[in-house]
């Protein structure tokens, strides 16, 4: 396409308009307290480089005993904590075993979080989340010989033994940061001696160290198994939790102790180096809270963010609706907005965009921002809202997968050693197509429903899961996935959130837009022999061969179905019966989705419990690193917030690319306007611009407000434009403090900053007037008709998606804060005397500058 062809085709605003709308914009930009009293200081620059490392030897007493001497260990984040993700990585261990046969393994390290106050030597014990799963050599608790010598820092904790009838029981009590404790060994005041604090009560009264009030093995985020490759470096991603996810630890509480000082806003992270046995034992097998393993711990200290609600109770709240994708940056925002003079705490509310806007367009009253990514599409309904762009962020498919190779795997001799040294290592990377997300998403391997071979008889011979799928492994030659024997209902298909979502049309249209993907959904044989769920085939000949009577799938759609109705029935024992949805459930949100995937939770179906009452399917234990296997849809925000690898997926260009801020703002360059409403941009896989990006990641995404400017509440108005305002300036400077931009978001380019401005400015100035007879302005030009892009040639079972109405494309890099924090002479209202004038000369600068950016923009 030429360069003037793709200038007839967007449309422009009229000279007088945009010279009216920049002074409306300089006004508001140079004095948001006209609005409403309201100005932000610039953010704090984040310190995004809170790494640590540390040394064994610079922490172990007894090193020259320590299991691993030669042990460091590196935390990817230790300040400005939230419940989050981040990454341990180690060198100097040694060779890992796994657990087997009722073993803890060996050469390995188990990772835990404690609270506690500063001090030199680090947590005590006893405020350690540790013991949950209950497993060997990984509970607070354990039966030993009474031969044992008892070291004397556990001689509180312990009950001697005094027979080989009668062993030695150490039990390492929780002290809660709330104030309370679970203990088992208590002392006796009258005898001198530790007794048992439950010997008189009932077994149902009995005191469980592991599990207890303040942790579970389904809410703990200990690790108790992390290995070390052949070269001894290893990683994990480990869960960090606040008070809200654990009262018990309490970091991130700003709740104030009897010195007025906030002690929970510290903790620590653990980690404890198992060597190959216990003092006196032959393996691991007892706890690694008891001295001997605990002396040679290595603890960080860690910072929290405060966890509780930082806007003030009874003020001012504004509401938000739609769109989950700029959640992770609305609660980074959100503190520095409703925490300045007179600023009001926004509340997002995650619904299908579609509604969220129709209800933002409909009449004058109040009603809650939309946050969108696609532009309103009502039939019959003319769209009157104003739209500003505030996130550029994206859908990704997150994976935690660690290597389990197939010990009949005939592996070349040159690279055995290496691939066979990396076992239960994670793998980093991974290559996916449309095709092989049709397969996730379609229910079409043999694992991703329940029952028999006989009721998956539908799904033919294809692979048990994506990682015996040859199409997969023929995108992934590059590592040593062929090696490996890994299988999991959590693999066979996607962890998905339940909903109608931009996000989940997002995804349909990535697939539809390629030519395999869509002969996959008609019925075609992959190559490979592969094919399609029939229950998720929008072609008539297929589906009927399962469906008959049956509405059949249609595509593109807004959510992502679970249509498959194979069902394992009751059986004799009285199991009840499991469909997919039971087998593996929605979630609620990509947060969720992306934390699951962390914790290696596939969400598969436990066994059945028939003295439950009423009987019922447990919780399947999560897996812990090392044995981890799951995939699942989240966004860019979450999947960083959490640490969670994210795969790189084949763009329109043909290229493998993940996301982060250059691959989203590569993507953002090649966005084209929506046919309907110039002022929302999205990536279109069949447009040409998205055809010649190869660095583009294929799913990013624009988010934006939208407001009806004609709501006839002055101060509601104002307090969005203030929203609008931050999140387009300063909500744009990267970081990890409170007000910045968090990982995961790309800064908006400068074009869509103009945008948001200008957005600002209209929803703040509120309705028009309409003109009067005498002043009626000059017709604006009609803008050229929009020539249609050439659509991909697609089975005729699937619709082709629409032609995209142009193909202009947003760039340029994001400007620096347009807000500055006020000097010690500002008065409370700010000198507007100043600030209005030069702030309506800027406007009109930036007014004049209008066509020249927009050309400037287009030139790629």
């Amino acid at each position: 396409m030429s360069r003037s062809a793709r200038h007839r085709r967007s449309p422009r605003r009229p000279w007088l308009a945009s010279v009216v709308a920049g002074v409306v914009t300089g006004v508001l930009v140079g004095g948001l307290s006209v609005v409403s009293g309201i100005s932000f200081g610039t953010p704090a620059q984040a310190d995004t480089s809170s790494v640590v490392t540390v040394a064994a030897n610079l922490q172990d007493k007894d090193i020259d005993n320590a299991p691993m001497p030669d042990l460091a260990v590196t935390v990817s984040k230790t300040r400005d904590l939230q419940a989050e993700g981040v990454q341990i990585s180690w060198t100097g261990g040694i060779k890992s075993e796994a657990p087997s046969g009722g073993t803890a393994g060996s050469n390995f390290l188990q990772i835990m979080q404690c609270w506690g106050t500063d001090a030199d030597g680090g947590p005590d014990r006893t405020t350690c989340q540790y013991g949950g799963f209950v497993s060997q050599g990984s509970q607070r608790d354990a039966l030993v010989s009474y031969r044992n010598p008892i070291p004397e820092q556990d001689a509180p904790y312990t009950i001697p033994g005094t027979s080989t009838n009668s062993p030695t029981y150490t039990g390492i009590p929780f002290h809660g940061a709330d104030g309370g404790s679970v203990e088992k060994v208590v002392l006796n005041d009258i005898t001198g001696q530790n007794v048992y604090a439950d010997a008189k009560k009932d077994a149902s009264e009995k005191i469980d160290l592991n599990n207890n009030q303040y942790f579970t093995q389904f809410t703990t985020n200990e690790i108790n198994w992390a290995g070390s490759g052949a070269d001894g470096t290893g990683a994990v991603k480990f869960e960090m939790q606040t008070v809200v996810q654990s009262p018990g630890l309490g970091c991130g509480s700003s709740k104030k102790d009897a010195k007025g000082e906030t002690p929970h806003l510290a903790c620590w992270l653990v980690v404890v180096p198992r060597g190959t046995n216990d003092a006196n034992e032959t393996s691991i097998r007892n706890s690694g809270l008891f001295w001997d393993s605990w002396k040679h711990r290595i603890a960080i200290k860690l910072d929290f963010l405060p966890a509780d609600s930082r806007c003030k109770i009874g003020g001012t709240e504004r509401q938000l609706a739609g769109s989950e994708l700029p959640s992770v940056a609305i609660a980074s925002w959100q503190p520095t907005l409703c925490s300045a003079k007179g600023g009001s705490a926004y509340t997002a509310i995650v619904s299908a965009e579609s509604d969220a806007l129709q209800a933002a367009n409909s009449g004058t009253a109040t009603k809650p921002m939309a946050l969108t990514s696609r532009a309103l599409s009502t039939p019959d309904t003319t769209d009157s809202l104003t739209y500003a762009p505030i996130a550029l962020t994206g859908v990704s498919i997150g994976f935690s997968i660690d290597r389990e190779v197939n010990q009949f795997a005939n592996i070349p001799a040159d690279i055995k050693d290496e691939v066979t040294g990396r076992q239960r290592l994670p793998y980093e990377s991974m290559n996916l197509t449309p095709r092989l997300l049709a397969k996730l998403l379609t229910y079409s391997y043999t694992d991703s429903v329940p029952g028999s071979a006989k009721d998956k008889a539908h799904l033919g011979n294809n692979p048990r899961s994506i990682t015996f799928d040859p199409d997969f492994l023929a995108v992934n030659q590059d590592s040593d996935w062929q090696y490996q024997s890994i299988a999991s209902p959590a693999l066979a298909d996607l962890i998905v959130p339940q909903g109608r979502s931009d996000s989940a049309r997002a995804v349909w249209d990535y697939i539809l837009a390629d030519a395999d993907a869509v002969a996959f959904l008609n019925g075609a044989d992959d190559g490979y022999g592969m094919k399609v769920n029939p229950w998720s085939s929008p072609n008539a000949d297929v589906f009927h061969t399962q469906g008959t009577g049956d509405t059949m799938i249609t595509y593109p759609r807004d959510n992502f179905p679970k249509g498959d109705p194979t069902e394992q029935a009751t059986d004799s024992t009285g199991k009840g019966p499991v469909n997919v949805v039971t087998w593996r459930p929605y979630t609620n949100d990509f947060a969720t989705s992306a934390r699951l995937i962390l914790r290696g939770n596939g969400q598969i179906l436990g066994d059945w419990d028939a003295v439950s009452v009423p009987p019922k399917y447990k919780k399947a234990d999560r897996n812990l690193p090392g044995f981890q296997r799951v995939m699942g849809i989240t966004d860019t925000g979450s999947a960083a917030k959490y640490q969670v690898f994210q795969a790189k997926l084949l763009n329109p260009a043909g290229k493998f690319v993940g996301p982060d801020d250059d691959s989203l703002a590569a993507a953002a360059a090649a966005m084209t306007a929506d046919p309907a409403q110039p002022q929302v941009y999205r990536f279109d896989p069949t447009s040409s611009a998205a055809k010649g990006a190869p660095d583009a990641y294929p799913l990013a995404m624009a988010v934006y407000v939208a407001a009806n400017p004609a709501m006839t509440d002055a101060t509601v108005r104002a307090d969005y434009a203030n929203f609008i305002n931050y999140a387009a300036t300063s909500g744009q400077e990267q970081g990890t403090a409170i007000g910045t931009l968090p990982a995961g978001y790309a800064p908006i380019p400068s074009g869509w900053q103009t945008q948001a401005i200008a957005a600002a400015a209209k929803i703040a100035a509120g309705p028009v007037k309409a003109p009067t007879a005498t002043s009626a302005p000059a017709a604006a030009p009609a803008a050229a008709a929009p020539a249609a892009a050439a659509a991909p040639a697609a089975a005729a079972a699937v619709p082709a998606a629409a032609a995209p109405a142009s193909d202009p494309s947003a760039t340029g890099t994001a400007s620096g804060s347009l807000l500055g924090s006020p000097t010690k002479a500002d008065a409370d209202i700010g000198a507007l005397s100043a600030a209005v004038p030069l702030a309506i000369v800027a406007g009109l600068l930036a007014a004049l500058a209008v066509p020249i950016i927009t050309r400037i923009r287009r030139r790629v």
